[in-house]
């Protein structure tokens, strides 16, 4: 199904297992422009998706002779959304037999995820646990927009500085210096300034990209922004 000539431009993804996250993970993808192909043993979640994604095939993930005869083995990336822990484990083993140049397992608790680690997936992620650290950032403080974890206890968060600020320069709130924390971005409208200077000039609702350990970030949204 999947030929290996395919333009060099567009990335292949695969996408099994339809549930909440593999669907919401398709249609991003392929709304970006992506070519999607979206598998699931439901055939009611196959048809859903047909209109969203490139190819929607109803296929077991974990039939070894079903994934090559749909040429599995040349998709750039494969994204394992399973959430039961049996058919996940087997679908991930597969993919590493296909040889699959990249895979991504979704997992359901650390278990889980160091089991999918040791089988060869190249990067694991909890999307629950993500979603619940995001959504407990937010409530904790009114002006945290976003909360992303790049490791345990480090992060990156999207704040809406302070009126304070306003006036100052990064150089002048000293964040790095006070609380060991670095801005990476600033953001003001539909405009993004990446690693700006020590002189940028903060202005009234500036959206401040600031990455540390999740110690200090929380001092920063408590006490500062």
């Amino acid at each position: 199904m999947i030929s290996k000539k395919r333009s060099r431009r567009t990335k292949l993804f695969a996408v099994i297992g339809l549930g909440r996250f593999g669907s919401s993970l398709a249609r991003t993808l392929y709304s970006m422009g992506y070519e999607v192909l979206a598998v699931d043993l439901n055939e009611d979640r196959v048809q859903e998706m047909a209109k969203f994604v490139t190819h929607s095939v109803q296929a077991d993930g974990t039939d070894e002779n079903a994934m090559r005869s749909m040429g599995i083995r040349n998709v750039d990336v494969a994204i394992v959304s399973i959430g039961i822990l049996q058919p996940s484990i087997l679908t991930t083993v597969i993919m590493k037999e296909l040889s699959v140049k990249y895979i991504v397992a979704k997992a359901v608790s650390e278990v889980h995820g160091k089991v999918l680690e040791k089988l060869g997936a190249d990067r694991v992620v909890y999307p629950e646990r993500d979603m619940g650290n995001r959504l407990a950032h937010n409530l904790m403080s009114g002006n945290l927009i976003d909360y992303i974890e790049l490791a345990p206890n480090y992060a990156i968060v999207e704040v809406i500085a302070k009126e304070a600020f306003t006036g100052k320069t990064l150089k002048e709130i000293d964040l790095r210096a006070k609380y060991g924390i670095n801005v990476i971005a600033v953001k003001r409208g539909n405009k993004i300034d990446v690693v700006p200077g020590a002189d940028f000039i903060i202005k009234s609702k500036d959206i401040l990209v600031a990455m540390g350990a999740d110690d200090k970030l929380e001092q920063i949204e408590e006490k500062v922004f």
